[in-house]
């Protein structure tokens, strides 16, 4: 088997590159290689209206399944890539077929971080990566459990525990840190959504370490804290993060530091190889330059865009504004930019009526905002943040002001 765009992973970006792809006019021939037996779809459903049974998965489609083929895109499903041969151009699966390139596209996200403890392999044990890790808690809930521990307060632990306790289900939320989104947020948006939680009865525990999971007969029965306590447990989630997709990449010689690295383009250090998404460590203009990954499907779709045009001959770097969202009870929170590096916030609005907004600046210039039930904010928030503009903190704490009226009134605008 040979094509000339191999691409390796069926999730966001894998399936916005094929698209853009045939959009842009490229007639080369493309296959797709997938881990799961799925043609590609959404996953940030998975943990919110999927879970929640509020939509069917035939409903998280990113395109109908007969999609690719009437595009005159291969679909090879239900297997991974084992190596790559760079030299060679090939890539080798993991039944043993040998699929070759002319350009590869390495989009394979990343693998759920593990818990290292004793236990951590026992049944009822899930992490919220794919369909079948939500089908089997699915299947669990169905079969009469109901106390479940969720270890970790990122937006993944968040989610499933708010759905989770919308489900009817005991929600206990550990937290290894002082407080949750300890790394993707400051103090004013932890403390609010560590209250809403507690709030709708979720056990929020911050300063938790998890020494061991118990169980009996193969399945978990208890998470055992370092303080001694074991909460009782039918069901153990497990959200600390993913680890990037690259081994293959690795051994066949590509430059990796917290992921693949991968230049303005999306070209790593392989000739006729790119990266993107979840696994791509690029330098990121809204992060001062620095090399980072970013977990979002904005950031797989752009880049995915940036590699389709490099491959159509219209070469652009990669510039996207990074932006976010996460749906929690009946709060949805909308995020621009990034505040890695921030050394100031001001909050606008009052937390208490369940809608306002965090501003978060460096050297005085607005570099993010965290958005909670306030769309008119993220909208026009992003024209500061591309801006890097400077506004008075009084001025950006005034709610009643409209966040574009502050850059009318800037000097020069």
């Amino acid at each position: 088997m040979k094509a000339d765009i191999v691409i390796v992973g069926a999730g966001h970006g894998g399936a916005q590159l094929g698209v853009l792809l045939r959009q842009m006019g490229y007639e080369g021939t493309v296959t797709m290689i997938g881990r799961e037996h799925e043609p590609p779809y959404e996953r940030p459903p998975l943990s919110k209206d999927y879970l929640a049974r509020e939509k069917s998965f035939d409903r998280l489609y990113i395109r109908p399944p007969a999609f690719w083929a009437e595009k005159g895109i291969d679909l090879l499903l239900g297997n991974a890539v084992a190596a790559v041969d760079a030299q060679a151009r090939t890539v080798t699966l993991e039944d043993g077929r040998t699929v070759g390139y002319g350009t590869l596209v390495w989009t394979a996200g990343g693998d759920p971080r593990r818990l290292s403890c004793a236990g951590a392999d026992l049944v009822g044990v899930y992490t919220i990566r794919d369909r079948c890790d939500i089908d089997a808690v699915m299947a669990d809930l169905d079969g009469g459990a109901h106390r479940v521990v969720v270890i970790g307060g990122g937006y993944i632990g968040l989610e499933a525990a708010a759905v989770l306790r919308k489900l009817g289900a005991q929600v206990t939320l550990l937290e290894a840190l002082p407080r949750v989104l300890a790394r993707v947020a400051g103090e004013a948006l932890s403390d609010f959504y560590h209250d809403a939680h507690r709030g709708h009865g979720v056990d929020l525990r911050t300063g938790a370490q998890v020494e061991v999971l118990v169980g009996a007969g193969g399945r978990v029965t208890g998470v055992c804290l370092a303080d001694g306590e074991t909460l009782a447990a039918d069901i153990v989630i497990v959200g600390i993060g993913i680890v990037p997709a690259v081994a293959p990449l690795q051994a066949a010689g590509a430059r990796i530091g917290n992921g693949v690295e991968v230049d303005a383009h999306c070209r790593t250090s392989l000739p006729h190889i790119y990266a993107i998404g979840d696994c791509a460590a690029h330098a990121n203009g809204f992060a001062n330059g620095a090399t980072i990954r970013v977990e979002s499907v904005q950031n797989a779709n752009d880049m995915a865009r940036t590699v389709a045009q490099a491959i159509t001959g219209d070469a652009q770097p990669y510039q996207a504004v990074p932006w976010f969202w996460s749906n929690q009870f009946d709060l949805k929170l909308q995020t621009v930019g990034l505040s890695i590096g921030h050394d100031a916030t001001v909050l606008r609005g009052d937390p208490a009526t369940r809608s306002f907004s965090v501003v978060y600046l460096k050297d005085g210039a607005v570099i993010a905002l965290d958005c909670v039930n306030a769309v008119k904010d993220y909208v026009q928030g992003k024209a500061l943040v591309t801006g890097r503009h400077r506004i008075a903190p009084e001025a950006l704490a005034d709610a009643a002001r409209p966040l574009k009226s502050l850059i009318e009134d800037l000097p020069g605008e």
